[in-house]
């Protein structure tokens, strides 16, 4: 009967998670925006269940409950102010350590075997690291996408100003981004211009690679393309991205702990092998 209850309080901190963190990707890929109504329900709901539990049933790992939430916080603000994700990605984070701190091991066994050392003690990393390497692995195809395209049609994918660009920074673009019509982008609200012109005090327009792209001024900028590409200054044709949210990787990295496991330590332990 004890251990029924244990596993109760696991599934239910389990669901908890799982239904906000899918939720708030859908309203991410959505419209761009989470309601902080969103993570107020979230945190107090994932700390009550979370802490009943482990004062229940292994109330010494109260100590480490706290210490997981605490670096997982630091952690996510620190990518927060460097850039790295967004406000609600650093949201989702938080919440996620105080929901799942540890693997429910009560709950779930993961198909690779036993969860890592890292997934025991610090589960919101794991589901970092995988949500990371989704997003690896998205770039990735991008690229692959943009040299097949480049060699199938047998077309320049950086000309005029671009072209003198960084190696490192057409590498970026190429990561991250493809070429598509500016009518579409228009229409695609979702997807961000990653060029932008500007025109001297001598009337000639200059076009540069934005590696950024933000909410802010993304009109401005596709308004500035689509007058420059009907004067002919430049192609139809420019670098956008679809800028697929965090969050989304952050939630198919929670699936894929929970029911395979630690993918990045998986393939280290692949590699030493």
């Amino acid at each position: 009967m004890v251990l029924d209850l244990q596993v109760w309080l696991s599934a239910a901190r389990t669901s908890v998670a799982l239904l906000f963190l899918v939720y708030s990707s859908w309203r991410d890929y959505q419209s761009r925006e989470v309601s902080n109504k969103v993570w107020i329900f979230f945190a107090p709901l994932a700390f009550i269940i979370t802490f009943l539990e482990i004062y229940i049933f292994d109330s010494p790992m109260l100590l480490f409950y706290g210490v997981c939430v605490g670096l997982t916080s630091a952690f996510a603000l620190i990518i927060f102010y460097t850039g790295g994700f967004g406000g609600a990605d650093a949201k989702a984070l938080m919440c996620l350590a105080l929901a799942l701190p540890f693997y429910p091991q009560p709950l779930l066994t993961p198909f690779s075997g036993e969860p890592s050392l890292i997934a025991q003690l610090a589960f919101p990393i794991t589901v970092f690291t995988n949500a990371v390497l989704f997003a690896a692995g998205t770039a990735a195809y991008l690229f692959l996408y943009n040299i097949v395209s480049h060699k199938a049609y047998k077309k320049t994918l950086f000309e005029g100003e671009h072209a003198t660009v960084s190696i490192a920074k057409r590498t970026l673009v190429l990561l991250t981004g493809y070429k598509m019509p500016i009518e579409k982008l228009k229409e695609k609200w979702h997807i961000y211009p990653l060029e932008d012109v500007e025109q001297n005090s001598q009337g000639t327009v200059k076009r540069k690679l934005l590696l950024m792209p933000k909410d802010e001024g993304r009109n401005e900028i596709v308004n500035r393309l689509s007058h420059a590409a009907e004067k002919g200054v430049i192609q139809n044709k420019v670098w956008a991205t679809p800028g697929l949210p965090m969050l989304i990787f952050i939630t198919a990295g929670l699936v894929v702990a929970l029911v395979f496991g630690d993918v990045v330590w998986l393939f280290v332990k692949w590699i030493l092998a």
